[in-house]
């Protein structure tokens, strides 16, 4: 009779199987799944060195799928000002300087989670607002969504950007009445200057900024680098995250994931995509992105998918929208890429058998998109593609069927509508308008209209906790009375986060359910997920996780 490793009772199991959901207990052998099934049956799998896992009644679960976040960035994050929950211009300058007085080395000052209205819903931030607060000494505040950063006058100044400077299309350093810097970056290439006097030299930025990798790095700043993806890592695994999908890359980070894996292994499975710009050639992709694929193509660590961005954010008006901002007349967004441009590209990654995921937030860019999937599936014949659409913020309603005709996979974000997660109902809503509020964050009407979605946070645009994501996709609230309610339920939610994430990266034959033969990544949960009323699903934390048939993370003895 085979013997167990491990064996986990006393649960609620959701196994996510729709043959098996349920179940009282499981056995794991190896790194895989050897049986699901009531706990006597189970628990006669037992031996003398059997590590059997109380589960104390609580929701166990396939381990969270992170389907879009970004590792290197997140990770370096742990370590910075954190400006979530603050308002206000005293409390921002008692934050800031109590940060730069724990950190007097520190040569550049980052704050994250700096929100867009956090002076006021009217007043948005200068340098001369952060000259007043740390006036010799850089000082960089970072916007939830990345998108958009704010710098004093003696970071614009040591960067080299006070008096601007050419930064390309749809990104943009904000000039004053003055002919300088008013401290408004958008986009990664304006705020990349001032990033690269940071302790990590910006690295952590250059996968998703230029999709190029980092000149003259010292054997001390990478062992730095890795020490910090390592605490990302782990980060992971003590929320119930198993697998992650970075929407971010470049060698660098896959070499030192690769190095990380090689010693003592990744406590997360990590995909990691080729990120195409808009200045590169269509050869790269045959050059460098098929060369990742085949060197980077094992279960726990691979680079099998082409990143693209085709517009910004709404709050900076970067994103690209079919009709005007409601607040800008005459204004709409240009993308980062023509039309026809984004057409080649999906064309010849889909010929050369890629998966392509797209950031789109306004409704524009989202046609766009979808009309270059259009243009691949003419051009190569239709494939079980799985092209995906990263936020999804707005769509027009005539798209909305082209996700189940393309079958193109809507990944968003349960962090990222207004009033979710802490976020400001303003600007936002003023900047899209009434009109498209039915079609902004439309989970239930694309799933209704049959597209497949995965759930995710965005990391570190949000805060990482599968839980508190899953928290604000059940508690989400309309805008106005008589709105539809765009909420999944709760199985529907746990889906995207677990079973389809797993789809949407071509590994649904190994992971994403519990089941026989499966890879073993679970997450054994505090609480019942189905007993706890919404409010409180963000209070729930793991006990344990498992990847790979180990324990990554265990919050106490079981």
């Amino acid at each position: 009779m085979q013997i167990a490793d491990i064996i986990i009772r006393n649960g609620r199991i959701l196994t996510m199987d729709t043959e098996a959901p349920r179940a009282e207990a499981l056995a794991i052998v190896g790194n895989r799944i050897f049986a699901t099934g009531d706990e006597s049956t189970i628990m006669a799998l037992a031996g003398s060195k059997t590590r059997v896992f109380d589960a104390h009644g609580g929701t166990v679960l396939p381990g969270f799928n992170e389907a879009h976040m970004h590792i290197f960035g997140g990770s370096v994050g742990l370590t910075q000002l954190s400006l979530f929950g603050v308002h206000g211009f005293a409390a921002l300058q008692d934050a800031v300087r109590d940060y730069a007085a724990a950190n007097p080395a520190l040569k550049l000052l980052v704050a994250q989670y700096a929100d867009y209205t956090i002076l006021s819903e009217t007043e948005r931030v200068t340098r001369h607002h952060l000259d007043r607060i740390l006036p010799d000494r850089p000082l960089l505040l970072i916007a939830p969504d990345h998108h958009t950063a704010w710098a004093n006058t003696a970071a614009l100044k040591a960067a080299g950007i006070l008096e601007g400077r050419d930064v390309g299309v749809g990104n943009e350093i904000v000039m004053g009445a003055d002919g300088l810097a008013n401290g408004e970056l958008k986009e990664t290439n304006a705020i990349t200057p001032v990033a690269e006097l940071g302790e990590s030299g910006g690295r952590e930025g250059l996968g998703i900024g230029t999709g190029g990798e980092p000149d003259h790095v010292t054997a001390e700043a990478r062992a730095g680098d890795i020490a910090a993806i390592r605490r990302g890592l782990d980060y992971c695994a003590s929320l119930g995250i198993t697998s992650i999908q970075n929407m971010d890359g470049n060698l660098y980070q896959l070499e030192m994931l690769e190095e990380i894996e090689h010693d003592g292994g990744l406590p997360v499975r990590a995909r990691i995509p080729f990120h195409m710009k808009n200045f590169m050639s269509l050869d790269i992709l045959t050059e460098k992105a098929a060369a990742w694929r085949a060197r980077f193509d094992g279960d726990r660590l691979r680079s099998d998918f082409i990143k693209v961005f085709a517009d910004g954010v709404t709050e900076s008006g970067t994103a690209v929208f079919i009709d005007d901002y409601a607040d800008e007349p005459g204004w709409r967004g240009d993308p980062l890429f023509a039309r026809e441009h984004f057409a080649r590209i999906a064309i010849e990654a889909d010929r050369l058998g890629f998966q392509i995921a797209v950031h789109a937030i306004g409704d524009g860019a989202v046609r766009l998109v979808l009309d270059g999937y259009e243009a691949a599936a003419r051009a190569n014949g239709r494939r079980d593609s799985r092209h995906r659409i990263e936020h999804i913020e707005v769509v027009h309603p005539d798209d909305i069927p082209r996700f189940a005709e393309l079958g193109a996979v809507a990944s968003m974000q349960p962090t990222h509508p207004p009033g979710s997660a802490g976020l400001p109902l303003e600007p936002y809503l003023s900047r899209i308008g009434e009109a498209r509020w039915p079609y902004a964050f439309a989970w239930r009407t694309l799933t209704d209209a049959g597209a497949k979605i995965v759930f995710s946070t965005d990391w570190p645009v949000s805060p990482l906790p599968p839980m508190s994501c899953i928290h604000d996709a059940m508690t989400r609230r309309t805008w106005k009375n008589g709105m539809a309610d765009q909420r999944l339920s709760l199985l529907e939610t746990l889906a995207a986060y677990t079973r389809t994430g797993a789809w949407v990266e071509f590994m649904e034959d190994r992971k994403g359910v519990l089941k026989p033969g499966y890879l073993a990544d679970i997450v054994i949960l505090d609480g019942d997920v189905e007993a706890t009323p919404y409010e409180g699903l963000a209070a729930i934390r793991p006990l344990a996780t498992i990847c790979d048939g180990r324990f990554t993370y265990e919050a106490r003895a079981a």
